[in-house]
């Protein structure tokens, strides 16, 4: 697992983590780790995943949609590309 060093923090900066982690009842490098954490991955971010599937369901398509378009659908083979 990567570790981060972080230099020249304050002392004031240090003895808030340090208090901060004992009111939450963590040590304070877990307390750093949930701050990071939090503020670089936050909940409100959109995900990929599920903003595709949102616009599938904006979309309605039926079973009848699905078969029509499986049915179209180009089959061959994709052929790796080549760099010549």
């Amino acid at each position: 697992m990567p570790a981060v060093t972080i230099r020249n923090l304050s002392e004031e900066t240090h003895r808030a983590l340090k208090v901060r982690a004992a009111q939450h009842g963590r040590s304070t490098e877990a307390e750093i780790r949930e701050i990071l954490e939090r503020e670089v991955r936050p909940t409100g971010r959109i995900k990929l995943g599920s903003l595709l599937a949102a616009i599938g369901r904006e979309a309605a398509l039926t079973d009848k949609d699905v078969d029509a378009l499986q049915h179209i659908r180009d089959k061959t083979p994709a052929e790796p590309m080549r760099f010549e």
